[in-house]
C-alpha cells in the first residue's frame, strides 16, 4: 500500500475581492480545480459569511480541497491534499490562481505520508515557493518537480 501524498498549502495575495466575496464563484471555481486536478470530487460544502468571506472544501476520492477567504484583505488560504499518483494538484492551484486573479501564490509543497523503517510516518517539506503572476501554469509545476 503507498500512503504517500501531496500537501500544497497556498497563500493567495491580492486577489479580486468581489471574487472572494462570492460562495457561487468560489463554489464554481473550485469544482473546476478539481477538474482541472484530474481529481473526483465527492461533495462539497461552502459557507457565506456576513458581512464577506467564504469558507468551502471539496471531498475528494484522492483527500480534499479547501478555501477561506478574507474578501476585506484580497487574501485566501488554499489547501489541496491528494493521495495516490492520478491527481495532479498544481493544476488546480493555476487555475484558482487565474480565478481569483491572485497577484501572488506562495506554495508550501509537502510529501506526506513517508514510511520509516520503525513502522511510523513522516513528512517532507519539498519546497516554499513564489509564483509571481507572469509565470505561466509550466512554471509552476517546477515547484512539484
Amino acid at each position: 500500500m503507498d500512503t504517500t501524498s501531496t500537501h500544497l498549502i497556498c497563500e493567495f495575495s491580492g486577489c479580486n475581492r468581489e471574487a472572494l466575496s462570492s460562495v457561487m464563484a468560489i463554489k464554481n471555481a473550485m469544482y473546476a480545480a478539481a477538474r482541472e486536478s484530474n481529481a473526483t470530487v465527492l461533495h462539497g460544502y461552502f459557507h457565506q459569511f456576513t458581512p464577506s468571506g467564504v469558507s468551502g472544501v471539496l471531498g475528494l476520492a484522492e483527500s480534499h480541497i479547501s478555501i477561506h477567504t478574507w474578501p476585506e484583505a484580497d487574501y485566501a488560504a488554499i489547501d489541496i491534499f491528494t493521495c495516490g499518483h492520478t491527481a495532479t494538484p498544481i493544476k488546480g492551484i493555476s487555475y484558482l490562481k487565474g480565478a481569483l486573479h491572485a497577484r501572488d501564490v506562495k506554495i508550501t509543497d509537502i510529501t506526506r505520508g513517508i514510511p520509516l523503517p520503525d513502522g511510523t510516518f513522516t513528512c517532507r517539506i519539498h519546497s516554499n515557493q513564489t509564483v509571481k503572476p507572469h509565470e505561466s501554469a509550466e512554471v509552476a509545476a517546477v515547484i512539484k518537480a
